[in-house]
């Protein structure tokens, strides 16, 4: 695995700049299908993975009827996956997530939602949605909240002034309505995994909230994605080197339905992380998706194979 910086670096799908065969990851045991629900967010963060804000509709409003097209696919296809994610942006700007999410509750899958719990869930209609859907598939639907650090300071620093407040104040409607959440946070902030997960840990006691600090599966701590920083292309020898699995990196086990501003239809990436680059794109259908997906950008070695990390739950 060896770290050469050259201007071919990453620009070949099968072969490394020193030439030798790039690792691909085959789709082995689908277990999530993701959808991202629109690329608009009620905040612009200083480091989205990939660009949100109140301006960005690269990627447009899917809708009940995308969903439940890609949900009729899942079962023609066999994939036998067992959550259904949405993520964005901010998944509740999108005025049909209460029906895409009953839609997927209804075909008895598990569905985890990304948001940061601020003001779009916490109008009058998604409330009433989110407290519906709880009491009619009760256990079946997490939301995941962005908490970039369990102190307000380095939080805002991300995300804007005030927007801790606002995300506390969606967490503790939740709490109260017993909608099950969980956490996703970053490392950016220098403090060692133990240091990170024992401040939630006194974050979530403060607040009464049900949440496991130690478990990575409830508080997710994400490796922070910077194309600019120099990491390794993973090779084939890599798996051996790492001892490592390519059936432990999220394109095995996932794919992402997205909808680019102008298409016709939406179509299926690779990852949750790279929705813009082309050679992620694998198709408009499931079956096209079910393709091997070759580790050619940063973000594969940073986050996936390297960081160990994966938006499921």
């Amino acid at each position: 695995m060896k770290d050469q910086t050259t201007f071919a670096k990453f620009s070949d799908p099968l072969i490394t700049a020193d030439g030798q065969t790039r690792a691909h990851v085959a789709l082995t045991n689908p277990e999530t299908l993701w959808f991202n629900t629109g690329t608009l967010c009620n905040i612009e963060c200083e480091n989205c993975y990939i660009l949100s804000s109140p301006k960005n509709d690269a990627l447009v409003y899917l809708g009940a009827d995308d969903v439940s097209d890609y949900l009729d696919q899942l079962e023609e296809r066999n994939w036998n996956v067992r959550e259904i994610g949405f993520t964005g942006g901010e998944p509740f700007m999108n005025p049909a997530m209460i029906e895409m999410t009953r839609r997927a509750l209804d075909r008895g899958y598990e569905v985890l939602i990304l948001t940061n719990a601020m003001q779009p869930m916490m109008r009058p209609a998604m409330k009433r949605g989110l407290l519906e859907l709880n009491q009619s598939y009760p256990g079946k639907m997490t939301l995941r909240i962005s908490v970039d650090h369990w102190g307000a300071e380095l939080h805002d620093k991300e995300r804007g002034p005030g927007s801790f407040d606002r995300t506390l104040q969606g967490m503790q409607w939740l709490r109260d309505s017993g909608i099950r959440m969980t956490v996703a946070g970053r490392t950016v902030w220098g403090e060692s995994d133990p240091q990170s997960r024992a401040g939630y840990a006194r974050f979530y006691a403060d607040h009464g909230f049900d949440i496991d600090a130690l478990n990575p599966g409830t508080t997710v701590l994400f490796p922070e994605m910077d194309e600019r920083a120099e990491v390794p292309e993973i090779t084939t020898a890599c798996w051996g080197i790492l001892d490592k699995s390519p059936t432990e990196v999220m394109c095995a086990s996932s794919r992402m339905v997205v909808k680019h501003k102008g298409a016709e239809t939406p179509s299926v990436i690779a990852c949750t992380l790279l929705p813009y680059e082309a050679e992620f794109d694998l198709g408009q259908t499931l079956q096209e998706a079910e393709r091997p997906v070759h580790l050619n950008h940063p973000h594969c070695a940073k986050f996936c194979v390297l960081g160990g990390a994966s938006c499921s739950a």
